[in-house]
C-alpha cells in the first residue's frame, strides 16, 4: 500500500509543494512546527534513511540545503533546523523548519490546524526565494 507521502507525490492527496525533480519533492507539512516547515522527501518509497543509496541522500541533503537557504532570506529565522526522525510515516523525508530555538523541532508543538492563507504565503515565500536563487526545480 502506498504511503501518504506516495499519494501526495502522485497527486492523490494536496499539498503545497515547492519543489519537483525527477529524484524528489519538497512540500509544506500539514502540521507545522513553524511558518515554512517544509518535508523533502524522495519519490522512491524508502522506509529508513539509512537504506538510501549514498547519490540520493546526497541529493535529498542539497535540495533540504536549498530549501533552507530560500526559508534563511525568507523567514530570516535564528537558524533552520534539518531533522530526520521518520517515525511518523514509513517513508524517508527530512523536516525543514526556520527555526528561534531547539524547542522549534519539538513535535509537540505542532500546529494541528494552520491558517491556510498563512500556509500558501509561506509556500510563497519558499518559492520565490528559491527563484531568486537560481533554482529551475520550483513547484508553483
Amino acid at each position: 500500500m502506498a504511503t501518504i507521502f506516495t499519494r501526495i507525490i502522485n497527486g492523490e492527496l494536496p499539498a503545497r509543494f515547492v519543489w519537483k525533480d525527477e529524484s524528489c519533492v519538497a512540500f509544506l507539512s500539514i502540521r507545522p512546527l513553524r511558518p515554512g516547515h517544509a518535508l523533502v522527501v524522495p519519490r522512491a518509497e524508502i522506509d529508513h534513511w539509512l537504506d538510501l543509496d549514498a547519490g540520493l541522500l546526497a541529493h535529498l541533503t542539497q535540495t533540504a540545503q536549498a530549501v533552507g537557504k530560500a526559508q534563511m532570506a525568507g523567514f530570516k529565522p535564528a537558524r533552520i533546523g534539518l531533522m530526520l526522525a521518520g517515525l511518523e510515516v514509513p517513508h524517508c523525508h527530512f523536516h525543514v523548519v526556520p527555526i528561534r530555538g531547539v524547542h522549534d523541532l519539538d513535535f509537540g508543538n505542532q500546529d494541528p490546524n494552520p491558517d491556510p492563507a498563512v500556509m500558501e504565503e509561506a509556500a510563497q515565500t519558499i518559492r520565490r526565494e528559491l527563484r531568486k536563487l537560481g533554482y529551475s526545480e520550483v513547484s508553483d
